[in-house]
């Protein structure tokens, strides 16, 4: 880790890197632009993805990103693949795969934010109770430069801001069914009591005109049969987050998932709840590993796509009024199969019962 200091706001700068008196990194590609003040009218890309292997098709995603020149990229699991909670194991996935070239280069000049989902939290559709789970939170931390890590050392949530969007990235493996949830006693948590109560104390404190709710697994319970691997599954924490939503007036949510290997839009009816409907975007997955049977229906789907090598771009721009938040699904040949826009307005409560 190397803390920089004293930068100035939209302003580009190179770096070098230095070992033992060499420069071990260093030439015209090893540049960054720091971002624009948070309260200053500016235009935001996000590029979102899950489930990635170090494979061609993978790579064409990096590529393509890179084009798309985003100002984050944020990853949502299954990045690497893992499966195992052994700690020599977790370091070296993490290192292939931070190894690919064109991974290298779309953030040798832009920040990741991660989250982890079951594959790399350490074994498939696995919860909290997950023997060596504090073994793969390490190796995350070691390969992963977030802003933090979950409160009191557990946990590997974080939240991050640029411009007009607030991201918080949920853990929703290291605290599932480890504990009573915090909004009804008698049913398992998913979230976990610090995870819970720092979710709702920062969404009370954005200023932010969105705020992206991001977790590995997906917020609904449209999956390929038997898969209990999802919000759903959680509905009373779920719907309890909804209506805090409504109760406190937070305007701007957007709800961001993955791991599920199809690329969906939905439009939850919460009007009742949350006092808007709630969009939910599912972006999966990055490698060509598809799953015909997730295409499963639910009354809120706006569109279901099977495709690989795809991630989703989302541009926030705040120097219009109402602000929107645009969001394109897009395969590494830089098709666009879906989009959809949303503004302030529409995403703010109404009367809530």
């Amino acid at each position: 880790m190397f803390p920089l200091t004293g930068l100035t706001p939209d302003t580009a700068y190179r770096y070098s890197v230095e070992s033992k008196g060499e420069q071990i990194a260093t030439g015209d590609r090893y540049r960054f632009t720091t971002p624009q003040r948070d309260d200053r009218p500016t235009v935001t890309r996000l590029a979102f993805g899950s489930c990635a292997r170090e494979d061609e098709g993978s790579a064409g995603v990096w590529r393509r990103m890179a084009i798309e020149d985003p100002h984050a990229v944020v990853l949502l699991g299954d990045t690497p693949y893992i499966d195992s909670t052994n700690i020599a194991k977790q370091r070296k996935r993490y290192r292939e795969f931070a190894a690919v070239p064109e991974f290298a280069n779309l953030l040798r000049s832009r920040p990741l934010y991660a989250t982890w989902d079951d594959h790399d939290f350490g074994r498939n559709d696995t919860d909290g109770k997950l023997p060596g789970k504090e073994r793969s939170r390490q190796a995350f931390i070691e390969y992963h430069a977030n802003p933090f890590y979950g409160e009191d050392h557990l946990g590997n949530y974080t939240k991050f801001r640029l411009g007009g969007v607030e991201v918080y990235l949920l853990d929703t493996r290291y605290f599932a069914g480890t504990e009573p949830s915090p909004v009804d006693e008698t049913r398992p948590t998913l979230l976990g009591h610090r995870q819970w109560k720092w979710l709702k104390r920062e969404l009370m404190a954005s200023t932010a005109p969105f705020k992206l709710i991001a977790s590995g697994m997906i917020w609904n319970g449209a999956v390929r049969p038997t898969k209990q691997d999802h919000w759903a599954t959680y509905r009373h924490e779920r719907d309890a987050l909804f209506r805090f939503l409504g109760q406190e007036r937070i305007s701007g949510v957007v709800l961001i998932g993955g791991d599920i290997h199809r690329s969906r839009g939905l439009r939850h009816d919460t009007t009742k709840s949350a006092g808007y409907k709630l969009p939910e975007l599912i972006t999966s997955p990055i490698h060509d590993g598809i799953i015909e049977a997730a295409n499963a229906p639910h009354p809120a789907l706006v569109f279901d796509a099977g495709q690989p090598h795809a991630f989703l771009l989302l541009t926030v721009d705040t120097t219009v009024h109402p602000a929107t938040l645009s969001a394109k699904f897009e395969n590494s040949d830089g098709d666009e199969f879906f989009s959809i826009k949303f503004t302030t307005s529409e995403l703010s409560p109404g009367e809530v019962d």
